[in-house]
């Protein structure tokens, strides 16, 4: 069975095509900078080098279009027919509250997913063109929306609400849905496989660390809590997003500058102006922070700290809510690949139990491994997350009925 996993983010569409019975990729790709003179798509196959050529693409839709036809490229092609792809699984960043799980597109569902473009603006367009892009191009073909706001869906009520008059929670939905879903489930998965033990019977704390991050507290294979909110903003500090702030900042900085009144200029500086780029001045990749870092740079300095320092209080607001944790997992950009941020985070942290080895953090490897000292108490682990594997397995699921 061959799954084709389609993720359309802001302004790229990443792909994998799955052999399902080996859970082997077979050809994956992504094409960047959507709607941009320097818009590219780079694509692999299994066994063959990596490609990249510049193209012109203006949106979503056509995008896909231009994936889906270099897929069935007579000569160069991992498809021969359509009737090859079993299932195409699509990736979701926002169910809002009309989807609590994975589900087939139909007509309905594709109406309820239009009703979230206010929810996430900056994605779910993007989604609903790609669903529309893989009917036109693979007829008959079913597709499944794969959420990542799902399987946050174990959050109780006293967790996932604000403290708001009730009636925005009736009329407008706010509360909170967290995000990266599809992630932390993978990991802790992982991290159950490599602790020997089922995912009912551990307390793991899963940190996604990217340009965009959040964590969650899984006690016994249900989310409890997690750190982004109604929206993606919430939480941590990130690459560009400002993460927890006093609300009340918001009004203020609207009254002392008259700019931030458009509703989209201030959506601009607190998703993509703050963070690292924010405070450091330079970027929103940890990797130029952290040489700027070596480097003497105060601000960078800072902005490194600043991040480092909301996950650990995160880490630690999660170990007293569990009353304890198995594993903490570190996964994604940051979390897989620098281990200055992993160590910095974990100093400090042994009065809970979490104790790292800094040489086993220092060994340059991209495989799964644990990084805790013998005596740790909690265990902790490195894992690199595969959301697209995650998507394939859950679209099979739904086909199949398993």
């Amino acid at each position: 069975m061959k799954v084709l996993v389609v993720n359309c983010g802001s302004s790229s569409v990443k792909y994998t095509l799955f052999e399902m019975e080996a859970e082997k990729r077979i050809a994956w790709g992504i094409v960047e900078c959507i709607g941009l003179p320097e818009a590219y798509y780079n694509r692999q196959s299994a066994g063959a080098e990596e490609k990249k050529d510049s193209v012109k693409v203006t949106n979503h839709m056509a995008a896909v279009e231009l994936i889906i036809k270099d897929l069935m490229d007579g000569e160069t092609g991992n498809i021969k027919s359509i009737d090859e792809i079993a299932i195409v699984g699509h990736r979701i960043v926002h169910g809002g509250d009309k989807f609590s799980k994975s589900v087939l597109v139909s007509e309905e569902v594709k109406d309820g997913l239009k009703k979230c473009f206010t929810i996430a603006p900056l994605h779910t367009p993007g989604h609903y063109e790609g669903i529309l892009a893989v009917e036109k191009m693979l007829p008959g073909i079913p597709s499944v929306l794969v959420f990542d706001t799902a399987f946050h869906q174990t959050i109780p009520d006293y967790a996932y609400m604000y403290a708001l008059p009730y009636d925005y929670y009736e009329k407008d939905h706010i509360r909170k849905y967290g995000f990266h879903g599809t992630s932390h489930n993978y990991v802790s998965q992982r991290a159950a496989a490599m602790l020997g033990k089922p995912t009912n019977e551990l307390k793991i704390i899963t940190a996604h660390l990217g340009n965009g991050s959040s964590l969650a507290a899984i006690e016994y294979g249900k989310v409890i809590d997690t750190s982004m909110g109604f929206t993606p903003l919430q939480g941590v500090m990130m690459g560009s997003r400002c993460g927890d702030i006093d609300s009340a900042i918001i009004p203020y900085l609207i009254n002392a500058n008259k700019e931030l009144a458009d509703p989209e200029a201030l959506n601009v500086l607190l998703n993509k102006k703050s963070g690292l780029v924010g405070i450091s001045g330079l970027s929103a990749d940890m990797r130029t922070i952290v040489k700027a870092v070596a480097a003497g740079n105060k601000k960078a300095k800072l902005a490194f700290e600043m991040l480092c320092y909301s996950v650990k209080k995160y880490i630690s607001t999660y170990f007293g809510i569990l009353n304890g944790a198995d594993a903490l997992v570190f996964t994604a950009g940051i979390g897989e690949n620098s281990p200055s941020v992993r160590e910095h985070i974990c100093r400090n942290l042994s009065a809970l139990g979490i104790e790292m080895d800094i040489d086993k953090n220092n060994e340059p490897s991209g495989a799964e491994r644990f990084v805790s000292t013998e005596n740790s108490k909690v265990k902790i682990m490195i894992i690199p997350t595969n959301e697209e594997l995650m998507i394939a397995r859950e679209s099979k699921r739904v086909l199949t009925n398993e």
